[in-house]
């Protein structure tokens, strides 16, 4: 029973690991393919992308948090991500492995360390999150002025119905992250910059954020899409098919 515990661990710590770009868990995704936990406590996972030429700084920003996440389990001994079909997979699958920025990865090819994509994609993923639960809010009596002023004591202390309770606790995960210092008597919505919200200009940003989890929602359809096309095409053991198609 401990080794299905411990498999139950694995993968709720990567339900945590999601696709920069459209917010959704690696899990959900099904990008994740295999986990193995062998006798001393190491751990590997596989996973594959939608497609051969998915962004290589998106999938390495997912190896590297699914490293992370499992890494930090506190039996876990030694974690290995192996990213497979995919043009770049053996540079990122050596550079998690060492534990190096994406720029080691690909030397010569860019400066950039991720740190600015992953605040990027921060950002949005907040929004989307947000304008979630606001509208969950809204549609049940709380109104601009309420949300404008609400601290968050408040909106932890709400009383809300599983479907609220799932939505704040994705909104409160990602405004941790945001600021993981704030104190519950802050204010509980502010725009992804920090700012207050203006309770008269409440429904144009609604409007506005609401364009950030359509084209998130949008883009995880897209992916599904894809991986479910591949999976049809290649077969889940048999990646190495379409790479030789697409050499042909």
């Amino acid at each position: 029973m401990a080794g299905l515990d411990r498999r139950e661990e694995v993968w709720s710590a990567l339900n945590a690991v999601t696709d920069p770009e459209i917010d959704e868990s690696v899990v959900s995704l099904e990008f994740v393919t295999e986990v193995n936990i062998d006798s001393s406590n190491r751990v590997e996972i596989d996973f594959r992308l939608p497609t051969y030429w998915c962004a290589p700084n998106f999938a390495f920003l997912m190896a590297s948090d699914m490293r992370d996440v499992v890494t930090a389990l506190e039996w876990v001994k030694d974690v290995s991500v192996r990213l497979f079909d995919h043009f770049s997979a053996d540079l990122i699958n050596r550079s998690v492995a060492l534990r190096q920025d994406f720029r080691d990865a690909f030397p010569g090819e860019t400066d950039d360390d991720l740190s600015a994509i992953r605040q990027k994609f921060l950002g949005q993923a907040f929004e989307r999150r947000q304008e979630l639960l606001l509208q969950y809010l809204t549609a049940r009596g709380y109104g601009p002025d309420w949300i404008a002023r609400a601290s968050l004591s408040e909106l932890i202390g709400l009383e809300l119905d599983q479907e609220g309770i799932a939505l704040r606790n994705l909104y409160l995960f990602i405004l941790r992250r945001m600021d993981p210092d704030a104190g519950k008597e802050v204010l509980a919505f502010i725009t992804q910059d920090g700012m207050p919200l203006n309770s008269q200009e409440l429904k144009s940003y609604l409007r506005k954020i609401a364009a950030t989890r359509r084209n998130a929602e949008f883009n995880g359809f897209i992916c599904r899409s894809l991986l479910s096309e591949r999976v049809k095409r290649t077969g889940p053991e048999n990646p190495e098919v379409e790479r030789r198609d697409l050499s042909a």
